[in-house]
């Protein structure tokens, strides 16, 4: 015959295994989104949606970027700094001879070799930047450099 204690634990282990056939999943009207935020359908489609990054192209580069295509022969005529379709046609043309994408917006890679990518000329490793080097290690007080030693694990 089995003992008390064992018998308790054959009741437990059965009510365990029966917890979760008894479980009910419920479900809501709404909608979760990927953010864990909650909508309706009909809600969402009546708000508009904000629209985030640059949306066109200002006029002071699109002035640089015309003089770069007419530098290199893909336009004509004078900057005008508006970004039109004649020189939106210039910038495809000039990506697709370079065997680029001819999306309407400039490619990264077409920008750089138009000469207008960024201006690397003052940062810190330039060649020729304006920034002086380290000063001299005879210029660290005698009680600094110490601390840097034993930080260091160094013996002087």
């Amino acid at each position: 015959m089995l003992s008390f204690k064992a018998g308790i634990a054959i009741l437990f282990s059965a009510a365990l295994a029966a917890v979760p056939a008894l479980a009910t999943s419920t479900t809501s009207s709404k909608t979760t989104t990927s953010h864990g935020h909650s909508s309706h359908k009909q809600a969402s489609k009546s708000k508009s949606h904000k629209l985030h990054g640059q949306q066109a192209i200002d006029s002071n580069r699109a002035t640089e970027i015309q003089e770069a295509l007419i530098r290199e022969h893909y336009l004509t005529g004078a900057a005008s700094g508006n970004w039109d379709s004649a020189t939106q046609a210039a910038m495809q043309k000039y990506q697709s001879d370079q065997g680029w994408q001819t999306k309407l917006t400039p490619d990264s890679r077409a920008l750089k070799k138009l000469g207008l990518g960024p201006d690397y000329s003052t940062a810190i490793n330039a060649k020729d930047s304006s920034f002086a080097g380290p000063a001299p290690a005879s210029s660290i007080p005698p009680s600094q450099a110490a601390g840097f030693a034993a930080a260091a694990g160094v013996n002087q």
